[in-house]
């Protein structure tokens, strides 16, 4: 990553914090006092190695971890996060075998799309645009490519939540409307939305919101706003206010929480507000 994110932030604390959450195991917990190492930090802790262009430390040990993880009674999501990850480690053969176990769970040709099986990465249950989101990053990953059919299925189905001019259960979301677009991508399909715009917040705070007109803005819709706004060929409109945002959120122990308001680390938290300044510092 460029000097320009250096200048933001204190980026040897965040190696700090990722690293002293590092186990004998290989995986990493995002709570240093505890030793319940799982898929989901693990993920995050690969993910922000990678994008600060630093190799995993005692790599083969976290792809063991990874591997050993994902089981039958894992939650899609987490079957998912460990395919990818393995697969950025260059286990791409182990992240492969763990497909089967991908489509007990997820097999949109015999109508399973993982609802109601849990483990979001966000709160409780994953919804169906989340569940079918993570195991799409799964597949790409490897380099799968699902059938004809199943691909019209999955267009079928991730269209009946489009609301308005974008994509949520009840009502559009930030995040649900890129986990559509995103999906909807990888499928062949590329359809447009002003919904991240609506969600810009430009006034002292920065960042974006889940919905439009409402307040606090947050980590997760300022980085899948952002990832939106990127893959639609677009651009924020408040780059400064973003920045400001986004450092305004590090924790002393290095790691980033969601918004102003509440304060723990975590290590998706810490990923999100790292790729969504390196997003922004390059369109200063």
């Amino acid at each position: 990553m460029g000097s320009k994110l250096e200048e933001s932030i204190n980026l040897e604390k965040v190696l700090e914090y990722v690293e002293r959450r590092r186990h004998d195991d290989g995986g990493y917990c995002f709570v240093s006092q505890l030793a319940d190492t799982n898929i989901n930090d693990t993920y995050y802790a690969v993910k922000i190695y990678t994008l600060l262009g630093i190799e995993v430390p005692k790599k083969e040990k976290t792809i063991e971890f990874l591997y050993n993880s994902a089981q039958m009674q894992t939650a899609t999501v987490g079957v998912a996060m460990a395919i990818e990850a393995l697969a950025i480690l260059g286990a791409k053969d182990l992240a492969r075998e763990k497909l089967e176990l991908l489509f007990k769970k997820y097999n949109p040709v015999k109508g399973k799309f993982a609802v109601g099986l849990g483990g979001s990465e966000e709160f409780g249950t994953a919804t169906p645009l989340e569940a079918t989101y993570w195991a799409f990053r799964a597949m790409e990953s490897v380099g799968y490519r699902p059938s004809p059919e199943m691909k019209e299925r999955m267009i079928e189905f991730i269209m009946q939540y489009k609301i308005r001019d974008g994509f949520g259960v009840e009502r559009p979301t930030t995040t649900m409307t890129y986990q559509a677009l995103y999906s909807l991508n990888f499928l062949g399909q590329r359809i447009d939305t002003g919904h991240f715009e609506l969600c810009e917040v430009c006034g002292d705070r920065g960042g974006f919101t889940e919905v439009p007109n409402s307040l606090p803005p947050y980590i997760e819709p300022t980085f899948y706003a952002l990832r939106g706004l990127q893959m639609l060929g677009k651009r924020a409109t408040c780059i400064k206010r973003h920045i400001k945002f986004i450092k305004a959120l590090q924790n002393p122990n290095g790691g980033f929480r969601r918004s102003y308001e509440l304060g723990i680390s975590n290590f998706q938290n810490t990923y999100r507000a790292l790729a969504s300044l390196d997003v922004l510092v390059r369109w200063l």
